[in-house]
């Protein structure tokens, strides 16, 4: 009688063993023969920035690894929310993916009350691809040969010295504000439409100090009308090998990286996911790809979808913290 009623379990658990390889089935051979038709990679910016010009250059070698185009479309507007929002609503089938930054993925969710959409909940890690670290730069006049130098002054001087930024909410500006709450100083913004007027300005002698884009501020560096003394990143920078990261240079836990990866719609099949990620993984290991980023002023910085969706949690929770310590908003 035990073994009778038992039974019908048993039949049960059978079928659902069985069906299993039916239900992954799908999904394997969706995976081996992706992608079938031509796929879409949204950049949520303009063209010529570094988005684009990293998404065309990884969407070029996803076309040769995997036969089929990857066509990138630009879709700018609210600070990259409107393409975002675009490729976060798509149909989670591997066919319209999302080249991201740190701007609109992890920054964005600090800046605007009403974001169109959750960058955690409605996106897909799928591969980062580079990073790149800014240089904090000084006018000549500015009495500091480092950044502890750096410091000291500007707590001598509380409100006196000014930075110069890309713009509101940029991660230039941001830097600059950790810069103001880790180091306990008061240096005061002043925000300008792109790098190219900031620059400018601070050549001038306008203002004192910028968190600049380091192929920007590289010739200036060079050339000694602008002293560099530290580097965002956690590392020293190939590019300005002798100078050392902010980390290392009086403010220990400082970081501030711009990063650029691959994103697809939640719910998009692992598989698809896991496929892309291999394939982007491979092509960042081809010299002439690595050229290219670094001809860039970044850094190849690959991460599968696991460690680059912790990265962006990460970032998301410490720009928010930046963000409300500076009252920064732009809505």
């Amino acid at each position: 009688m035990k073994t009778d009623r038992l039974l019908p379990s048993r039949r049960a658990l059978c079928a659902v063993l069985c069906a299993v390889p039916l239900i992954a089935a799908p999904l394997s051979v969706a995976a081996q023969d992706y992608p079938a038709r031509p796929v879409k990679m949204i950049v949520p910016f303009a063209p010529g920035g570094a988005t684009d010009i990293l998404a065309r250059l990884i969407s070029a070698e996803l076309s040769m690894a995997l036969n089929k185009p990857f066509v990138v479309e630009n879709v700018s507007g609210g600070g990259g929310n409107i393409g975002s929002n675009v490729a976060a609503r798509a149909e989670p089938d591997g066919y319209t993916l999302l080249f991201g930054a740190a701007g609109n993925i992890a920054i964005n969710p600090g800046l605007f009350k009403n974001m169109p959409y959750d960058p955690i909940k409605d996106l897909a890690p799928v591969s980062l691809l580079a990073s790149t670290a800014n240089v904090l730069v000084v006018h000549p006049s500015v009495k500091a040969n480092n950044v502890k130098e750096l410091i000291a002054l500007a707590k001598s001087k509380p409100g006196e010295l000014n930075y110069a930024s890309s713009g509101n909410g940029s991660t230039i500006h941001l830097a600059a504000e950790m810069f103001n709450h880790m180091a306990g100083v008061k240096t005061v913004g002043v925000h300008y439409r792109g790098s190219a007027p900031a620059i400018i300005d601070l050549l001038a002698g306008r203002t004192h100090l910028m968190f600049e884009n380091i192929p920007s501020a590289l010739p200036r560096i060079q050339d000694g009308s602008l002293r560099a003394l530290g580097v965002t990143g956690r590392t020293p920078t190939a590019a300005l090998s002798g100078v050392p990261p902010i980390a290392e240079a009086g403010l220990p836990d400082f970081e501030a990286t711009s990063w650029f990866g691959v994103f697809a719609p939640a719910r998009t099949p692992p598989a698809i996911v896991d496929k892309l990620a291999q394939t982007i993984a491979q092509a960042a290991r081809k010299p002439e790809v690595i050229e290219k980023i670094r001809g860039l002023g970044a850094d190849v910085t690959i991460m599968g979808p696991a460690d680059f969706s912790k990265l962006v949690r990460a970032d998301t929770d410490k720009w928010a913290t930046v963000i409300r310590n500076a009252g920064v908003t732009l809505d």
